[in-house]
């Protein structure tokens, strides 16, 4: 296939070798999740392009994944899905647009409301909902050690009920970058030492 076929014969390229992948055709894809977010969405036109970006991004354990492009209509529709998507906020969450001085341009941040949040909690059940999530051997060691006092335990269920709410938070901030994992720099800055 020509390497300049018109855009709309083709699904995609080859995000190697800038092959056009046609509607209907066999590509292949990596197995490691990274590599296909929205945002990535690596393809590739063959295992021996699959394997070029291997060594760059590192992968530990990854192997090609052979797949079948979507025809042309189908891809339309999930173009104009993804659109539609893209300009209306989830149910339950508000928009807000970012912009600091100098920052380049704005971000788009994604919050629950209230009442999502509310409903989100509310498929937990009541004792997940309510467990302890702190060590008590270890915290009650350590008032203990830095202060000589002892702890309540109405402590532990406070602080358990502090954590859920970073994690709530951290959970959302993953969600928002579309990750699949929370890392460390979802939890909120008052909950990082500085």
């Amino acid at each position: 296939m020509d390497h300049d076929t018109d855009s709309r014969d083709q699904w995609r390229t080859c995000s190697i070798c800038k092959t056009p992948i046609p509607f209907e055709g066999r590509y292949q894809r990596c197995s490691v999740s990274t590599c296909n977010r929205k945002r990535t969405h690596l393809t590739f036109c063959s295992v021996r392009c699959w394997e070029a970006h291997v060594p760059t991004l590192r992968h530990r354990d990854a192997w090609a994944v052979e797949e079948t492009a979507p025809s042309r209509e189908a891809s339309q529709i999930e173009q104009r899905n993804a659109e539609e998507s893209a300009s209306t906020p989830p149910t339950g969450f508000v928009t807000a647009t970012a912009t600091a001085p100098g920052a380049g341009p704005a971000r788009r941040l994604v919050a629950p409301t209230a009442s999502a949040a509310a409903s989100a909690r509310a498929g937990l059940s009541e004792d997940v909902d309510r467990d302890i999530l702190i060590v008590a051997s270890k915290l009650k060691k350590y008032i203990r050690d830095r202060s000589g006092l002892r702890t309540s335990d109405g402590v532990l269920s406070l602080l358990s009920d502090l954590v859920r709410a970073a994690c709530d938070e951290a959970i959302g901030r993953a969600r928002e970058s579309e990750r699949t994992t929370v890392l460390d720099r979802d939890v909120p800055r008052g909950w990082r030492p500085d």
